[in-house]
C-alpha cells in the first residue's frame, strides 16, 4: 500500500514551491522491512541530492524538481503497487532498488512509455537498448560485477585461477541468482571450481553453509547478499576464522551495516563498488551548506558519506545529468518521460563533468547508446579497515570481460525479444 504520509512530506520538504514543480521524479524507497538499514541511507542520499539541486540552483534547467517518495518495504507487491499509484504523476524515471519489482516493472514501465534504471541490479541483459528500449542499468551491472570480480582475483593469484576453489554464497532470489551464469561461463574460462551456496529469505540462518565452507575451504569466497543476510555471513565467516581478505561481496553487500556487527572481525572483508566512497568531495561541502544545515535533510542526516548514502547520491545525480541532457537536446526545459528517455540514453558521464559537479573521481566514466544501456562495465573493490571505520578503495576501476559477457547479454536479451514478440530496433 502506497504511504501517503511519506509521500506529501517528502514531495512538500523538497520542492520548496510544489505548484512551480515541472520536473517528477519518483523514489521507490523501504524505510521499513527486513531492509529498511540499508534502504533509508539510499533514500536520503537520493532525496538530499534534489533538495541541493532546488535549494542552491533552482532546480534542474530552470525547474524546481518535486520528488515523491512511495513505501515498498521490498515487497514486491507493493512496489508494483507504488508504481500504479505514481504513474501517472508525469514522473520522468523509475528506480525500484529491488531486482524483484524491476522484473515486474520492466513490462509496464515500457508499455507506459516511461523510462527505469535498474542501477547495479535487475536485469543485466536489459544493457541491450534495442531490446529494452525503455530500460537502462548503466554503469555496471551484476555480470560485470561477478567478472571484476574474477578478473581482481586473477590479479591477486598471479594470473591464474586453475584448479582454485570459489564459493558463491548467494541471496537464494532472482537477485542472488544474477551472477551464477557468468560464473559458471568464467569457470570455464579460468578453470576454477564454483560451488554454490544458496541463503533463503532474509538470512539469518546460514550454519549449514559456513559448515560446508570450513569443511570444503575453498580459496575465495564471493556473495550476493542483502540486509541481516551480509551481517550474518560476515560473523559466520569470523566464527570459522576464514581470511577475510579472501570474502567479497557485490556491492550490495559492502555498507557499514554490513560489516560493524562483527566488530573487528570484519577488518579486511572486501566488497566491489561503482563509486567511490567517503564524504571528502566538494559536493558534500553543499549538502553541508544547503541540506543539512538548512534542516531539509531527508533523514536525520547521520548517514551522509556512507556507502549507501553515496549510492543514492549517485543516483539520483545520473539522473540529474540525464534530465539536463535531455534539455539541452530538445530545447526545452519541461520535459516528458520520452524525452528523459532521450536523455538517458545519450548520457555521457566524463571525468571533467563529475569534477565540475563536485565529485571527481566518483564513479567510472562512461557512455549510453542505443545499443548500450548498461555503460562500460567498470567496478572497483574496497575494503573495510576497521581500526578506521572506513571503506576506502584498494584499486582503480576495472572493466568487465566484455568477450564473455556480450555474448551472454545478446543471448538472453533475444530470447526475451522471441519470448515477447519484440522486433528489436536502434533508429
Amino acid at each position: 500500500m502506497r504511504t501517503k504520509l511519506a509521500t506529501l512530506a517528502l514531495g512538500t520538504a523538497i520542492a520548496a514551491t510544489p505548484a512551480l514543480a515541472e520536473l517528477t521524479f519518483t523514489s521507490l524507497s523501504y524505510r521499513t522491512g527486513p531492509y529498511a538499514a540499508n534502504g533509508i541511507p539510499f533514500a536520503d542520499g537520493y532525496a538530499d541530492y534534489f533538495t541541493l539541486l532546488n535549494e542552491r540552483d533552482g532546480g534542474i534547467g530552470g525547474e524546481m524538481v518535486e520528488l515523491i517518495e512511495c513505501e515498498t518495504g521490498y515487497n514486491t507487491e507493493k512496489g508494483v503497487e507504488c508504481y500504479e499509484s505514481t504513474k501517472g504523476s508525469g514522473a520522468l524515471v523509475y528506480q525500484p532498488l529491488s531486482t524483484g519489482i524491476t522484473y515486474q516493472l520492466i513490462p509496464k514501465t515500457t508499455s507506459d512509455g516511461i523510462p527505469m534504471h535498474s542501477m547495479g541490479y535487475g536485469r543485466t541483459s536489459a544493457k541491450n537498448g534495442a531490446v529494452f528500449d525503455y530500460i537502462f542499468n548503466y554503469p555496471a551491472n551484476y555480470w560485470d560485477g561477478a567478472s571484476v570480480a574474477v578478473r581482481y582475483l586473477l590479479d591477486e593469484n598471479g594470473g591464474s585461477l586453475e584448479g582454485k576453489k570459489i564459493a558463491l554464497v548467494y541471496h537464494n532470489s532472482a537477485y542472488g541468482k544474477e551472477p551464477i551464469r557468468t560464473l559458471e561461463e568464467l569457470s570455464e574460462k579460468h578453470g576454477y571450481e564454483l560451488s554454490l551456496l544458496p541463503v533463503d529469505h532474509p538470512g539469518q540462518e546460514q550454519k549449514s553453509q559456513w559448515l560446508q565452507i570450513r569443511r570444503d575451504r575453498p580459496d575465495h569466497v564471493l556473495m550476493w547478499g542483502w540486509g541481516v543476510m551480509n551481517q550474518v555471513a560476515i560473523q559466520e565467516a569470523v566464527n570459522i576464522r576464514y581470511p577475510m581478505e579472501n570474502f567479497i561481496g557485490i556491492w550490495w553487500s559492502g555498507s557499514e551495516n554490513d560489516v560493524l556487527p562483527a566488530g573487528d572481525g570484519a577488518d579486511g572483508y572486501k566488497a566491489l563498488t561503482f563509486h567511490n566512497v567517503g564524504s571528502d568531495y566538494p559536493l558534500f561541502d553543499d549538502i553541508q551548506q544547503y541540506v543539512l544545515d538548512a534542516g531539509l535533510a531527508a533523514g536525520a542526516g547521520d548517514q551522509v558519506g556512507t556507502a549507501l548514502y553515496n549510492r543514492g547520491l549517485y543516483a539520483a545525480m545520473l539522473a540529474a545529468e540525464a534530465a539536463k541532457t535531455a534539455q539541452e537536446m530538445h530545447g526545452t526545459s519541461t520535459l516528458t518521460p520520452g524525452q528523459m528517455r532521450d536523455g538517458m540514453e545519450n548520457l555521457e558521464m566524463t571525468e571533467a563533468k563529475m569534477t565540475d559537479l563536485g565529485l571527481p573521481n566518483f564513479g567510472p566514466e562512461f557512455s549510453v547508446s542505443c545499443e548500450n544501456h548498461g555503460g562500460d562495465g567498470y567496478a572497483a573493490v574496497a575494503q573495510w579497515d576497521a581500526a578506521a571505520g572506513e571503506w576506502g578503495l584498494i584499486t582503480d576501476y576495472m572493466q568487465s570481460d566484455q568477450d564473455v559477457l556480450n555474448p551472454l547479454i545478446m543471448e538472453d536479451s533475444m530470447a526475451y525479444a522471441e519470448e515477447n514478440g519484440i522486433e528489436p530496433s536502434c533508429s
